[in-house]
């Protein structure tokens, strides 16, 4: 879990970095808009950066699922960004040009939510490890019912010794 960690750490920074340009860049439109366009462009660089470097080893499945998947997640974690941003405009009535570092402290917070939201996902739903191969065990025979006492118990297979009587007889039979 180590590796995988850090190099998501490693890609969550540098995409954190994008965001905040991004955002920043952005927030004359809005600080909801501005999350939501900042999100959409980090998850897709997020998305090849985990999949080809984070959970490379990992089992390819259908792209379709697991993109869709990845894409849902963020989703989720967008919702929890543009939450942050959306109360302090919409809640308290604050305002991008006067409160930017608010709405930039705020958003910092709720990208740490997310991110924690994120990797616990990814690693849970979105780019799955195999299963440990479990040791299939045969079912035991069932018993032999025993016959009657002093009878030979059958076993499938398996031809029991001719006795000397029998041998005997066996002879004269094939000698006639």
């Amino acid at each position: 879990m180590a590796p995988e960690a850090i190099a998501f750490a490693a890609i969550g920074l540098g995409n954190l970095v994008l965001y905040f340009l991004i955002f920043n860049a952005l927030i004359f439109i809005g600080a909801v808009k501005a999350t939501i366009i900042a999100t959409l462009v980090t998850t897709y660089l997020a998305y090849l950066a985990n999949r080809h470097w984070t959970y490379k080893d990992r089992p390819r499945r259908a792209m379709r699922r697991e993109y869709t998947l990845f894409f849902a997640v963020n989703m989720v974690g967008l919702l929890m960004q543009s939450a942050g941003t959306g109360l302090l405009k919409y809640g308290f009535g604050m305002s991008e040009r006067q409160d930017r570092l608010a709405f930039n402290i705020t958003t910092t917070v709720c990208i740490c939510a997310a991110t924690l939201f994120r990797f616990w996902t990814y690693r849970t739903f979105v780019f799955k490890d195999e299963p440990a191969t479990t040791k299939v065990v045969a079912p035991e025979p069932a018993p032999a019912i025993a016959p009657a006492e002093g009878m030979p118990v059958p076993v499938p297979g398996h031809r029991p010794p001719v006795e000397a009587d029998e041998s005997a007889r066996l002879a004269q039979i094939l000698d006639t």
